[in-house]
């Protein structure tokens, strides 16, 4: 989940999107049709609807224009100042995989598994996938993701994940089966995007990269663990992490909404407040995060996500009891997963992370990360993946006193060896961040990657 506007999830989103345009019901088609011969007989496998179009500017420059994105979808998730690059000319394929659920009102469908499509015409061999961050839908990352890597030569796909909104949980039939569905779409539409190049360009991609942020990160993780034969590599951004032995969000939310509003009093019990949320895992010095996030997201996604794995803690009631106080009934400022049922942790298992990478995998996370705290999440994941011996796999950069690295891991997609960890701070240029991750190919390294001793610029 990431902050601003929905990282994954939340709140606010009224406010956060209010006044944005959203995109028409019915695709507004340019008029020229240079460079898409045949673009029509493209199909999608398992594809049970598609719309295919032959775009001047596959960026947002052009879909914005065009009506081929949506920009409430991804309003918040980047900086306004993040450089848009030039036209990329080239197809675009929007379309749904069946699904019997129907929170993605996008084009007027009402239906869920909806996915995107971008061939550029200037191809460069590759293909880069995403699923959605938070529980938004398909052109979430389309800022963030897809035009840089557009720009790059790079085809493009994402999907809404099969499910979207703050209900989400409500897709499927037992505790984590929305999740699972999450897992089950990316590899799905990875299968059809490498179909559909083989059609487009006559030959299969060369290179496929998954990425994504947040909930995005996680389906990284999970891809690279169990369908690595799909994948040359992933980057992950500041993912989720589920463990059935923990941490996960429902382990240190719970701490934040108990804890935070003592401290925010300011009374007898604040120093020992704040001593519980840095405890929880809330690095000290994100303070002037902790009133928005509270306000806005830990309670929000405390019960929504409990809400998916457990939904039995509150009985009849759907996602608990907003901002509830501590010692009332079913109160998710109580909630102790560890002491939960065993079919909550089967739940949790189900969904869960291993660290047993078999790709090569970048995650970059900063250390202010009040959401997702860095030490519960991917300090915890790259425990994890050294555990299961895939440290070798795994370069991991932390960025000091960041909170939201989005504009650098941008850069980060077309980087290639070496794989090893880095610290690096918010104020420097991205350049630095580039050059470390494609480094030089021809240094020599005697000592095994993933025991490394960490840089800090």
């Amino acid at each position: 989940m990431r902050r601003l506007g929905t990282v994954a999830l939340a709140v606010a989103l009224a406010v956060v999107l209010a006044g944005v345009v959203r995109v028409p019901a019915t695709l507004a088609h340019p008029p020229r049709e240079t460079d898409c011969a045949g673009h029509e007989r493209i199909r999608v496998p398992s594809a049970r609807h598609q719309v295919s179009a032959c775009l001047d500017d596959l960026t947002t420059v052009g879909t914005v224009h065009s009506g081929h994105t949506d920009p409430a979808d991804w309003a918040g998730l980047t900086q306004e100042s993040l450089p848009v690059p030039g036209p990329v000319p080239g197809v675009q394929i929007d379309g749904y995989f069946a699904d019997d659920s129907t929170t993605n009102t996008t084009h007027g469908w009402d239906h869920d598994a909806q996915f995107v499509l971008r061939l550029p015409r200037d191809w460069n061999g590759g293909l880069v996938v995403s699923g959605s961050p938070g529980n938004r839908e398909q052109y979430a990352v389309d800022r963030a993701i897809s035009d840089w890597v557009l720009s790059k030569g790079y085809a493009f796909a994402a999907t809404d994940k099969g499910n979207t909104g703050l209900r989400f949980y409500t897709d499927g039939d037992r505790p984590g089966d929305a999740i699972a569905e999450w897992n089950h779409r990316v590899t799905q539409l990875t299968r059809a995007a490498k179909a559909v190049v083989a059609q487009r360009y006559h030959r299969p991609p060369r290179r496929t990269l998954v990425t994504g942020l947040s909930n995005g990160g996680y389906l990284v993780r999970w891809q690279l663990e169990n369908r690595p034969e799909l994948y040359d590599g992933g980057v992950d951004w500041e993912g989720t992490l589920w463990a059935e032995n923990g941490p996960n969000l429902v382990d240190f939310l719970p701490s934040a909404l108990s804890a935070y509003p003592r401290y925010a009093d300011g009374g007898p019990e604040a120093a020992r407040a704040h001593d519980a949320m840095l405890a929880a895992g809330f690095p000290a010095g994100s303070e002037l995060l902790w009133p928005y996030h509270h306000r806005y997201y830990w309670d929000l996604t405390q019960r929504i996500y409990r809400e998916e794995i457990d939904p039995g803690f509150d009985g009849e009631t759907e996602a608990g009891t907003p901002f509830c106080a501590p010692g009332s009934p079913a109160c998710d400022a109580d909630y102790d997963y560890a002491s939960r049922p065993d079919a909550v942790h089967d739940a949790v298992e189900r969904i869960g992370l291993t660290g047993e990478i078999g790709k090569p995998l970048v995650t970059v996370h900063g250390t202010l990360d009040v959401l997702l705290p860095i030490r519960e999440s991917s300090d915890a994941y790259a425990r994890r993946v050294r555990e299961q011996g895939a440290g070798p796999l795994h370069r991991y950069y932390r960025i000091a006193e960041a909170r939201t690295p989005t504009r650098w891991s941008t850069r980060i997609h077309t980087g290639c060896v070496p794989w090893r960890r880095a610290t690096v701070r918010p104020s420097g240029p991205w350049r630095r961040i580039w050059t470390t991750a494609c480094g030089s190919r021809r240094r020599r390294r005697s000592r095994d990657p993933g025991t490394r001793r960490r840089r800090t610029w």
